[in-house]
């Protein structure tokens, strides 16, 4: 039986693409060396243009030690929102990236989505999610 909450994550509906451009508070799910699920709430942007999710954070976070440990082909992570019936799961590979111009781009997209620009950090990263899946009813 095919799941009918599929969504292409390059060429997602335009109800899913509204709901993931609205104010929401996110989690981000990274898996711990032990395997164990380490949640954590995260603002996200979504790009299906680049079939990327976009989380910046300080780079001694637990979540970018998650992502490091999982070595070269990047850690498998999910990020999700919910808001009463409406949910989306963004699913796929994460990589830490230290490039200013990536970091650049993701406060510019966080700022757009979130209506406010994040504060200045010297220790920002971006998790970028390289994605292979999406899920929701947006």
């Amino acid at each position: 039986m095919a799941n009918t909450y599929s969504v292409d994550p390059g060429d997602p509906d335009p109800s899913y693409l509204t709901f993931w451009r609205e104010r929401h508070l996110c989690t981000l799910t990274t898996l711990r060396p032990d395997g164990t699920p380490h949640v954590v709430p995260v603002g996200v942007t979504y790009d299906p243009d680049a079939r990327l999710a976009r989380v910046i954070t300080n780079k001694t976070s637990a979540k970018v030690r998650h992502v490091l440990a999982a070595g070269p082909d990047g850690a498998r992570v999910a990020v999700c929102q919910v808001a009463g019936r409406r949910w989306a799961t963004l699913e796929g590979r994460a990589f830490v990236r230290t490039e200013p111009e990536r970091i650049a781009e993701a406060e510019r997209r966080y700022a757009e989505r979130y209506e406010r620009a994040p504060g200045p950090n010297p220790s920002r990263v971006v998790i970028e999610i390289e994605l292979t899946r999406a899920l929701g009813r947006g």
